[in-house]
């Protein structure tokens, strides 16, 4: 956009990418076809809107910024494939877009990118390959194994559908403004559906207190009662005082049908 520059808004977690390098690694590494369908959440200034749009059919386009919408009308009207919807990505309905995406490629508001993560991996079966930039933490968090700090439901839920891989990490100086964190390139490659809301909701409640054994922790939450939850991990072979971190993500797939039994 060439009226005004806005600068990112740190309450929206914006932080432009201003190195042409990496935008064109972004792009390789999602390996689009012609045929692809892409979301975007976060269109910001619209440079990386512009590459997407060259490689595939349709680019979805989601910014919440309205300082954003001129320039990102104008790119819309150069290319026929980008649709741009202003507006909350916790918000936008996903599953209405039509062409369903097929791929995510952007530069995630470090403000939603997790919960956007998960949305698509829940919301958007049509989605089989995401290439996000996200702040380093969230991208160890994803790909965390288990009986570490960073391993928890977001690790689980996104490793239960998804093969992630972090490749590479970015150095600050590449965005505007520079934020105060680390940031990581990451790929995830979906490989199962999304578990279900049963699982999701006993993986959540698992981790809601880590500290805790896992059988008081979900039943703390109310998803099922301490003996229950005991017995499902003595059919599992499970220590009674096994916290949620111990569990492998397929573990408690078989715990959630321990459950139901």
């Amino acid at each position: 956009m060439t009226r005004g520059r806005p600068r990112g808004r740190p309450a929206l977690g914006q932080n432009f990418l201003a190195d042409p390098n990496l935008l064109k690694a972004i792009v390789r590494q999602a390996e689009l076809r012609a045929e692809d369908v892409v979301l975007e959440v976060g269109g910001g200034k619209g440079v990386l809107t512009k590459r997407l749009a060259e490689e595939a059919s349709v680019v979805h386009v989601v910014e919440i910024d309205e300082r954003l919408r001129e320039g990102l009308e104008e790119i819309a009207a150069s290319f026929e494939g980008v649709r741009l919807e202003m507006g909350d990505a916790m918000r936008v309905d996903f599953r209405a877009m039509d062409p369903a995406p097929s791929a995510m490629v952007a530069n995630l508001p470090y403000a939603v990118a997790t919960p956007v993560i998960m949305r698509t991996i829940e919301e958007l079966p049509s989605v089989t390959r995401w290439t996000v930039m996200v702040q380093r933490e969230i991208a160890d968090r994803l790909r965390a194994v288990p009986r570490t700090k960073a391993y928890g439901a977001p690790s689980v839920l996104a490793q239960l559908s998804c093969r992630v891989e972090m490749l590479r990490a970015v150095d600050r100086a590449v965005f505007r403004p520079p934020p105060r964190v680390d940031s990581a390139l990451l790929r995830l490659e979906r490989v199962a559906e999304w578990p279900g809301d049963g699982v999701a909701r006993l993986v959540r409640a698992a981790f809601a207190h880590r500290r805790k054994a896992l059988a008081r922790s979900v039943a703390t939450a109310g998803v099922a009662s301490r003996a229950r939850v005991l017995d499902a991990l003595e059919a599992m072979e499970k220590l009674p005082t096994a916290r949620a971190e111990e569990l492998e993500p397929q573990e408690f797939v078989a715990l959630a049908h321990g459950l139901e039994a």
